[in-house]
């Protein structure tokens, strides 16, 4: 401010009036300090604005990892902001693959909340958080009482599966993601469902557990794939697991849809450009960034009177890596 003022010629009580709008300014001296500000590029403080005005008009995302899951959502929150004179800032871990340590959520949204934006979406929290300002989250832990957004996942799951069985697979494997989550708990789930359904029983032996990372599905894709017994199919609970599945399939030499049929659960950019292309569960990504963007802007505004628990359909995508099994 002290730069724009002697740049225009003003005191830097005259160029805070500009600034936030108040009257006493002649239209010259106001055209002469926003020329200054154009020039110098000025922008008035966030943490300013926030404590003068209780109100930032920013949002926070905080993730853990930025991959193809959290860019589709935050196309969709994007697209629900545009307009709305709302900007966001994103919040992320700076170590993608390692483990977040506990409390992760907790102290990245003490650093937003409040000063900083007026509320957050927290993508796949590993636990439940609280906020001085609102929080909506998108998958959230089991039991959460949080306002959410997630994934019809149960019905998809029992989508997955009853397309391997209408192929004929009837030993069909699973690899789950992380248990604490809603929608891996959901998954599987839909999994036992499905085959229970088709009076078919549920082998421990054909369950593996990973935690969404793609590298985890490793080990447990080899545990089912090495034996003689191996399953004729295997559906995962994410699609960066259902890659890494198929991997393990190559080095093993076993051909897909040939010898194994594959599905993965996300429809992320990649399941379709994978060799073979991946039959998933699309559980639109995108929609979910927007439903979480949506409500968090009627939870900030206090005007909502919808659910604060909301689900987003899911659908099949039958690609290449799912056939009959072989005789």
């Amino acid at each position: 401010m002290h730069d724009v003022a002697r740049s225009a010629g003003v005191s830097i009580a005259t160029v805070s009036r500009v600034v936030n709008g108040h009257y006493g300014v002649s239209a010259d001296t106001m055209s002469q300090v926003r020329a200054a500000i154009e020039e110098l590029g000025y922008e008035s403080s966030l943490v300013a604005t926030s404590l003068r005005r209780n109100r930032t008009n920013v949002f926070g995302l905080v993730t853990h990892s930025f991959e193809s899951y959290t860019a589709e959502v935050l196309k969709g929150v994007m697209e629900a902001l545009n307009g709305t004179g709302l900007d966001l800032i994103i919040y992320a871990n700076s170590d993608t693959f390692a483990s977040p340590s506990p409390g992760w959520e907790q102290r990245n949204l003490a650093r937003l909340s409040g000063t900083l934006t007026d509320g957050c979406i927290v993508v796949t929290p590993w636990s439940e958080v609280k906020s001085r300002t609102p929080v909506v989250a998108i998958d959230p832990v089991r039991d959460s009482t949080m306002p959410s957004v997630t994934a019809d996942n149960l019905t998809g799951a029992v989508t997955a599966v009853n397309h391997l069985l209408g192929l004929g697979h009837r030993r069909i494997g699973f690899i789950g993601g992380r248990s604490s989550l809603a929608a891996a708990w959901a998954r599987e789930e839909g999994y036992r469902a499905a085959l229970t359904d088709a009076d078919l029983p549920v082998d421990p032996a054909l369950i593996g557990r990973g935690d969404f990372h793609p590298e985890t599905a490793i080990a447990p894709a080899r545990a089912l794939l090495e034996p003689a017994d191996r399953p004729t199919a295997i559906f995962t609970a994410s699609d960066g697991m259902a890659l890494k599945v198929l991997e393990v399939a190559r080095e093993l030499g076993l051909d897909v849809p040939g010898d194994l049929s594959v599905v993965g659960f996300d429809n992320i950019p990649e399941s379709g450009l994978a060799q073979p292309a991946l039959t998933t569960i699309d559980q639109s990504m995108h929609q979910l960034g927007y439903e979480a963007a949506r409500l968090l802007q009627e939870l900030v505004a206090g005007s909502t009177d919808q659910p604060l628990q909301r689900f987003v359909p899911t659908e099949l995508v039958v690609r290449e890596s799912t056939a009959p099994p072989s005789t």
